[in-house]
């Protein structure tokens, strides 16, 4: 069977590399990509295919289609979508917002109703055989405890707008699953490569990383809180692998997985073994989580730190995500989330050498 492959959100960071993985395992199979781009990135994405990983096949075999999630139809051309609902096997969607600052309408605006035009779009599509959307473990927003890939609506609230507004996203995806072939993604917080560090965003976890940057003078550096949460971090590529093989393989229709870390550290552990390699320190004593709270909440200290205040909530969530389903399905293959401690080095290498790219840093405000 030949695969014809619909993208959105390219030339985002995880679309482009989920291509580069279709090519690695499904190569001879690709009879065409089409990757969404809005109008604004058109150039940014004709670039991004131009890199000598797009080259193992023929360059015909691309097309940068411009549109728009958030339209009717994706605002993708009558006589191009034509084409479309005639030869697209398998739909990605990956375009969102993910920033854990965004303000509320742009939030339901790209994520919540940009997906609802998506699943709208796709139910005319005459050849699916797939749909893979891209969610986040997150959706379980405050819920304490073990959080299953089987849950989704259990009347939680939400720390920020991003979280909120991809559970409503994916509560609209849920209702496809009876009648399209479906499978739901929801990754932890995505870091660089697990083997060389590579990200091209300084964001998640690296907001520990500029904190200590910026700390690095101090002698004595505080733990946040008792931190005895688990802390949720995945690199991109096994994020990638698990999906390019989920989202194929009959075993994962209709189901919703949790590409987390399955024997997650604490956030505690996680800070003190960052401070260790980072800045060669062992943190002591606690200061409590309303302590920091208060000087991230003046912008002038959130932007020397480059830090988000929402990501403080993450040290006092106590809930812990069950990857059973992901685990059991990826049993006979070769793929699986690498230990957080193994990835510590090239992960702080790699900062150390880019940490003045400000391109890379997330824009606080």
């Amino acid at each position: 069977m030949k695969y014809t492959f619909f993208i959105t959100g390219f030339p985002g960071f995880l679309a482009r590399h989920l291509v580069e993985q279709l090519l690695v395992d499904y190569q001879e199979d690709i009879e065409h990509i089409y990757l969404l781009t809005l109008p604004t990135e058109l150039a940014a994405a004709r670039e991004a295919i131009n890199q000598s990983a797009y080259h193992s096949i023929p360059r015909d075999r691309y097309s940068i289609i411009s549109g728009d999630i958030t339209k009717t139809n994706l605002a993708i051309e009558p006589h191009i979508n034509r084409q479309l609902q005639e030869k697209v096997t398998h739909v990605f969607h990956l375009a969102a917002i993910y920033d854990l600052a965004v303000p509320f309408d742009i939030a339901w605006r790209v994520n919540v109703h940009g997906t609802k035009n998506v699943n709208n779009w796709l139910k005319t599509l005459g050849s699916l055989n797939r749909y893979i959307y891209f969610s986040t473990a997150y959706v379980s927003g405050t819920r304490q405890g073990t959080i299953l890939e089987t849950e989704l609506n259990m009347d939680q609230t939400f720390k920020n707008h991003y979280e909120a507004s991809k559970f409503e996203a994916e509560v609209l995806v849920e209702t496809l699953k009876e009648t399209i072939p479906t499978t739901i993604i929801r990754p932890g917080i995505v870091k660089g490569h697990s083997e060389t560090g590579y990200t091209e965003k300084f964001d998640g976890i690296y907001f520990l990383l500029n904190m200590f940057e910026r700390m690095k003078m101090i002698k004595h550096i505080p733990f946040i809180s008792e931190g005895n949460v688990e802390g949720n971090f995945v690199p991109y590529d096994y994020v990638l692998k698990a999906t390019s093989y989920l989202g194929f393989h009959p075993i994962g229709e209709g189901k919703t997985y949790h590409l987390t870390d399955p024997a997650p550290y604490t956030m505690r552990q996680l800070y003190q073994m960052i401070a260790e390699i980072h800045l060669s320190v062992t943190p002591n004593k606690t200061i409590p989580i309303s302590l920091a709270n208060y000087p991230l909440s003046l912008s002038f200290i959130r932007k020397w730190l480059q830090t988000e205040k929402e990501a403080l909530a993450y040290f006092e969530n106590n809930c812990s995500y069950s990857s059973t389903q992901a685990s059991k399905d990826l049993e006979k293959t070769t793929i699986q989330c690498p230990d957080f401690k193994d990835q510590l080095q090239p992960m702080i290498d790699f900062y150390h050498k880019y940490k003045n790219d400000y391109q890379r840093h997330v824009i606080i405000t």
